[in-house]
Formats: structure tokens, C-alpha cells, sequence
């Protein structure tokens, strides 16, 4: 079996049991994630916006 999908299926299986078990702490997660990917493209469209400023 390639190690590759070894690593992609134990993964996966990670995270449905971490999604089983503790679901707040894994929506709470989830939450974290979303809002610094929400902040740093916050922060790019920023630095874009002054660059372009005139």
C-alpha cells in the first residue's frame, strides 16, 4: 500500500474521531481556523488597497 494513502486514510480517521468524541472543542477549532484565514486575508486585501492607493 502506497504510503500516501496510508498517511490520508490514518488522517482522516484522526479527524472523524476527534469529531466524534469532542465535537465543541472540534467546532471550537474549526471557529479559530476560520478566523485567522478570514484576518489574513483581511490583512492582504489591505496591503493591496495601499499599494494601489493614490
Amino acid at each position: 500500500m502506497n504510503v500516501k494513502k496510508v498517511l490520508i486514510i490514518s488522517g482522516a480517521a484522526l479527524v472523524v474521531f476527534f469529531l466524534v468524541t469532542q465535537p465543541v472543542q472540534s467546532a471550537a477549532l474549526v471557529t479559530s481556523i476560520l478566523n485567522t484565514l478570514k484576518d489574513a486575508a483581511e490583512a492582504v486585501i489591505t496591503f493591496v488597497r495601499s499599494v494601489f492607493q493614490t
